[in-house]
C-alpha cells in the first residue's frame, strides 16, 4: 500500500513538472514571436497608422529612426544598398543629417557617392540622393534615391552632344570658308568650279552625318520587334552589295558571296539592311584597290534556338588590339585621316551594335593588322524557317564550310576560312 502511494506521489510530481515546463515553453514561444523582424522591427507599436503601408510602396529606399538612432523600419532596398547594418544606419553623413533634423525639425537633402556593398573601389561607387524629414514628434524618415544610372545616362548624353557638336562644326566651317572663297574668286571660273566641288563634298559629308544621327536615334528609341518579320538573308546581302557597287567598282574590288542558302532572320528589315550595309561599306572603304570583300552566312546551334551568322571579310588595313575594344563606340575612328577621305562619320559600327542588340543578337570582330578584318553579325533565326529547315540542317551541319575564293590565302586563322557549300549566288566581280 505504501508502495502504491509512493508511485502515485511520483506520478503527480512528474505531471506537475511537465505542466510547468509546457507553460514556460509556451511563454518563451510567445516572446520570440513578439520580437521585431528585420523588415518590420517594432513597426506596429511605434510607426503612426498608415505609414508602414506608404513606405512599402515607395520606390525610394526608406529608413525610419527613433530618438536613439535605432532603425524602426527599413525597406529591403535600404538593406540591399548597405544603408542599414545590425539595426543601425551605417552611413555616417546620413546619420548626422538625421540628428540635425531631429533637433531642429528642418528638412535636409544631400548627394553622396557610396562604395558598392562588398567592394571598396572608387569606380564602383553608387551615386545617391538622401532626404531627411521629421516623422511625428519622435521619429525621423530618411529617403534615399539611387542616382547611379541617371548619372551614367547624363554622362553619355553630355559626351554625345559634345561629339556631335564637334563633328558638325567641321563640315559647316568648311562650307563657310569655301563659300567665301567662291565669292572672292568670282572672276576665275576654274577656281569657282574647284571650290564648288569641294563644297559639294562637304555638303554630302554633312548630309551623311545628319542621316546617320537620325538612324542611330531611331534604332536606340524604337522597338524593332514591333514590326518584325522573317527576312531573307540573301536579300539583305544583295542589298548591301548593291549599296556599295559604285565604291567597289571604282577601286576594282571583287565582291564574293557564299555560305548557306535560304536562311531567314527575325526582325525589322530596314534596320537589318542598314546594319549589314554598314559592315559591307566599311569593308570596301578600308580595303586597298584590287582586293576582295566576302560575305557569307550560316546557321549555328544555340541555346533557345538557332542563330544566323553573317560574316563580312575584307583584306583591309586591319585593326590593332587596342582599337578593337573601342570601334563600336560612337564617333570613334581607327584612322581619322582615312575616315575623312572615305567620308566616314564614326557612327556606322555604333548603329550595327545597337541593331544587333535590339534584335537579340550581337556583332563581333576578328582582325589582324595588315591582314584585314572579319565582322560577324549573329541574329536569331526566324522561327518558321527554323522549324521548316530543322531536319535538313541536322544532316548538313556536319559538312558545312564556306568559301570566298580563299582571299588570296591571307586570312589564315579567321573565323571563316573557306566558303564552299551552297553559295548564295555566284561570286560577283566588279570591274
Amino acid at each position: 500500500m505504501n508502495v502504491n502511494a509512493a508511485i502515485a506521489a511520483v506520478a503527480a510530481l512528474a505531471g506537475l513538472c511537465t505542466g510547468v515546463i509546457a507553460m514556460l515553453a509556451f511563454r518563451w514561444s510567445e516572446r520570440e514571436q513578439a520580437k521585431p523582424t528585420r523588415s518590420s522591427l517594432h513597426t506596429d507599436a511605434v510607426l503612426p497608422p498608415g505609414v508602414d503601408t506608404v513606405l512599402s510602396v515607395l520606390r525610394s529606399s526608406a529608413v525610419v529612426l527613433d530618438e536613439a538612432d535605432a532603425v524602426v523600419k527599413a525597406s529591403s532596398a535600404a538593406y540591399a544598398l548597405g544603408l542599414v547594418r545590425g539595426g543601425k544606419l551605417a552611413v555616417e553623413p546620413m546619420l548626422a543629417m538625421a540628428r540635425d533634423t531631429r533637433r531642429d525639425g528642418e528638412i535636409r537633402q544631400i548627394e553622396l557617392d557610396l562604395p558598392r556593398r562588398g567592394t571598396g573601389r572608387g569606380g564602383d561607387a553608387l551615386a545617391v540622393s538622401a532626404r531627411v524629414a521629421p516623422l511625428g514628434s519622435r521619429l525621423v524618415l530618411l529617403l534615399v534615391e539611387d542616382l547611379t544610372e541617371a548619372r551614367r545616362i547624363e554622362a553619355v548624353r553630355r559626351d554625345f552632344v559634345a561629339n556631335v557638336s564637334h563633328e558638325l562644326k567641321t563640315p559647316v566651317g568648311a562650307l563657310s570658308l569655301l563659300s567665301e572663297a567662291v565669292m572672292d574668286a568670282s572672276d576665275d571660273p576654274e577656281a569657282v568650279t574647284r571650290f564648288a566641288g569641294r563644297m559639294q563634298v562637304e555638303a554630302t559629308r554633312l548630309t551623311s552625318l545628319v542621316q546617320e544621327l537620325i538612324d542611330l536615334s531611331r534604332v536606340q528609341n524604337d522597338d524593332p520587334l514591333e514590326d518584325a518579320e522573317p527576312v531573307r538573308v540573301d536579300e539583305l546581302v544583295a542589298e548591301a552589295i548593291d549599296r556599295c557597287r559604285h565604291q567597289a567598282g571604282t577601286k576594282q574590288i571583287t565582291m564574293a558571296t557564299g555560305g548557306t542558302a535560304d536562311l531567314h532572320v527575325w526582325g525589322n528589315r530596314g534596320q537589318l539592311a542598314a546594319a549589314l550595309g554598314n559592315l559591307v561599306e566599311n569593308g570596301v572603304n578600308y580595303s586597298p584597290a584590287r582586293t576582295r570583300v566576302g560575305i557569307a552566312a550560316r546557321r549555328i546551334p544555340a541555346t533557345g534556338g538557332d542563330l544566323i551568322e553573317i560574316a563580312v571579310t575584307d583584306q583591309g588595313i586591319g585593326i590593332s588590339e587596342k582599337d578593337r575594344e573601342r570601334i563600336f563606340e560612337r564617333f570613334y575612328r581607327v584612322d581619322p585621316a582615312r575616315s575623312r577621305q572615305t567620308g566616314g562619320t564614326g557612327l556606322g559600327l555604333a548603329i550595327v551594335k545597337h541593331v544587333a542588340a535590339s534584335h537579340g543578337g550581337e556583332v563581333t570582330v576578328w582582325s589582324a593588322e595588315g591582314q584585314g578584318s572579319t565582322f560577324t553579325l549573329r541574329l536569331p533565326e526566324a522561327g518558321a524557317a527554323r522549324d521548316r529547315d530543322r531536319s535538313r540542317s541536322e544532316t548538313r551541319e556536319s559538312s558545312e564550310s564556306y568559301d570566298t575564293g580563299d582571299l588570296d590565302g591571307e586570312d589564315q586563322g579567321r573565323p571563316y576560312e573557306t566558303f564552299t557549300n551552297e553559295p548564295l549566288s555566284a561570286p560577283e566581280v566588279l570591274p
